[in-house]
């Protein structure tokens, strides 16, 4: 309570205007105050990640709110049509909301205004509040925003951009404990329509308390940034955070965006809760997913057999998912059963490698591909409202075009570097696949990537076919070798590489922005805030420093350290003379030099 009204008294001494050493960052329609020595509240290539939450936001009010007889109202969009990818549109393509036989709301709200019976939001991790601000100015159909940070100087910088900006009748600046704010509000009465959380590395602390406040039929946008944990670097940490085991394989990213679904919906289970998902993305350097929690004791049954395990084949890379239950439908009723399995034997069937055990994942489609319209439509029809909607239009095309019933995916480039030949063009891969009778597709999370639903007998069968075509020297190849396994047996099928007309998706075909370049030097993440804000002046030294290192090994003698190693200790020998403990061939010669 100190706590909180020493940042109370902080927040309304300050004044609206400019402090000495500050700046103005403009993002959307919101003009920040930044302190200019604070470079860790404000990321410029997460305006991508801002610019589609308030896409993804403004969707679901107007869902949500035309049940409540309101109409949302965006300047600058014309009358909404539903866009549709393939060339030739049909009638049946183009069709407009009024059309829907639905009589017009009475009332109609636009961005900035109050709306009595519109959306509740909490950004839980608000930092400047910049993404409050702008959910205040562009997201129409708001009750209310409360921006929550922990930090005094955080909530008192929210306070004064709420002013700056003019939104204080709709913006609540807050400092308290994200989870016990968010545990407060359980209620059914005082739960969040809207919770965005936007952490500093994994949002695992934040879950279980996120999946009780959100409202019934609710929005959970959450942001995961600890990548190295999720793309299997550290599998045992990632399954203390996630309940989940990440593998460190080519479908990493989309395994990650199923590995935190996998976690959403383990933790709303406690709480006869479960999850819809709306949208989910792997942008840049972290993942983003945008799901819906509703309550129900039945569908929460269904829980288990929507999550996997995942047996991934260490030679070659082939993967196989396994449920972990079963249901069947009895008539009116469901019958649920344990699943029966394992998919796979000891060894691989392909090279004689053995399996890698990951997951659970979420098994289940990761989109909603009827809402993704939605949005892509919306930020089609209106492109200047977002200063990244060339990019969020091809990122959006990209995930209404991937199989939703097909998770994870495998890359071209991975399956020729198995087998040791050169890679199939794209189009001819995925040709040979539509040929022999399956469906395929391209990923948003992996710019080679190839989803599809056949098995890998028929990749490695089209992948022979192809290596015939282009012979590799298989005297060099060892006899251990996944590569001389596989090609030691003749394919099954007889592969066609013609290209065909539809292996070429819309997406592609119109030279959409679907895999931007890097947009600025060290773009990544940024240092994580402390206690009295700002960063080290020498951080960036220190990264160009740290940068392949294990590459680049030192071995000018004047660059080695000039301190002992942690790893040795100093110690006296009956003599009385001191000696090392240990060995070290980086430091070794400069300890013994300061020895003597």
């Amino acid at each position: 309570n100190t706590r909180f009204k020493r940042s109370r008294l902080c927040w309304e001494e300050v004044a609206s205007g400019l402090l000495p050493g500050e700046t103005v960052v403009k993002e959307g329609k919101a003009a920040i105050l930044f302190p200019s020595a604070n470079e860790v509240f404000y990321n410029p290539v997460q305006e991508f990640n801002r610019d589609l939450t308030c896409a993804v936001i403004t969707e679901f009010a107007r869902d949500l709110l035309a049940q409540r007889g309101v109409k949302v109202v965006v300047p600058g969009e014309k009358e909404r049509v539903v866009v549709s990818l393939s060339e030739e549109a049909n009638e049946a393509d183009v069709q407009t909301e009024e059309k829907n036989g639905a009589e017009e709301p009475a009332v109609t709200v636009t961005a900035g205004e109050k709306c009595e019976r519109g959306l509740r939001v909490l950004e839980g991790l608000a930092a400047s509040g910049l993404r409050s601000v702008r959910f205040a100015l562009e997201v129409p159909g708001l009750r209310s925003v409360t921006a929550n940070d922990f930090s005094t100087k955080a909530a008192a910088l929210i306070a004064r951009n709420a002013q700056y900006n003019g939104v204080n009748h709709l913006l609540q600046a807050s400092c308290r404990d994200a989870s016990m704010l968010m545990y407060e509000m359980r209620g059914k009465k005082e739960r969040y329509d809207v919770i965005d959380l936007d952490p500093y590395g994994s949002p695992a602390s934040f879950l279980d308390a996120a999946v009780q406040a959100v409202s019934e039929g609710g929005l959970l946008c959450i942001t995961c940034t600890d990548m190295a944990v999720m793309a299997g670097n550290s599998g045992e940490t990632c399954y203390s955070k996630y309940g989940s085991v990440s593998i460190k394989a080519k479908y990493c990213h989309e395994m990650a965006l199923r590995i935190i679904l996998h976690s959403l919906e383990q933790r709303a289970g406690v709480y006869q809760r479960y999850i819809q998902p709306l949208l989910s993305v792997s942008v840049d350097f972290y993942i983003r997913v945008f799901v819906r929690v509703f309550t129900g004791q039945a569908t929460v049954k269904n829980s288990a057999s929507k999550q996997a395990l995942v047996y991934n084949c260490v030679g070659c890379g082939s993967f196989h998912l396994q449920r972990m239950g079963r249901r069947t439908s009895n008539g009116k009723h469901m019958k649920y059963s344990p699943a029966t399995g394992p998919p796979v034997g000891p060894e691989c069937e392909h090279c004689g490698q053995r399996h890698q055990l990951g997951g659970p994942i979420w098994a289940e489609p990761i989109h909603n591909l009827p809402f993704v319209q939605k949005v892509l439509s919306a930020v089609s029809g209106n492109p200047s409202r977002f200063g990244t909607s060339k990019r969020i239009e091809g990122m959006l095309s990209m995930v209404t075009e991937e199989l939703e019933d097909v998770p994870l995916y495998y890359t071209v480039d991975s399956l020729s570097s198995t087998i040791h030949c050169n890679t199939p063009p794209l189009l001819q891969f995925r040709s040979a696949l539509l040929h022999a009778g399956h469906r395929v597709s391209l990923a948003h999370a992996c710019k080679n990537a190839i989803k599809t639903d056949a098995p890998p007998a028929v990749l490695w069968d089209i992948m022979r076919c192809w290596e015939k075509a282009n012979p590799v020297k298989r005297e060099k190849l060892s006899e251990t070798s996944p590569s001389f396994k596989i090609l030691a047996s003749e394919p099954s099928l007889e592969a066609c590489f013609t290209v065909r007309e539809d292996a070429n998706p819309q997406s592609r075909k119109r030279h959409l922005t679907r895999f931007q370049e890097n947009p600025q030097a060290f773009w990544g993440p940024k240092a994580r805030a402390k206690a009295g804000g700002g960063i080290s002046t020498n951080l960036q030294d220190k990264r160009k420093k740290c940068q392949n290192k294990r590459k680049n090994q030192i071995t000018d003698s004047s660059q080695l350290k000039d301190f002992p190693c942690k790893r040795f200790r100093q110690v006296s020998s009956p003599t009385g003379m001191k000696r090392l403990s240990g060995t070290c061939e980086l430091c070794c010669n400069q300890i013994k030099s300061d020895l003597t």
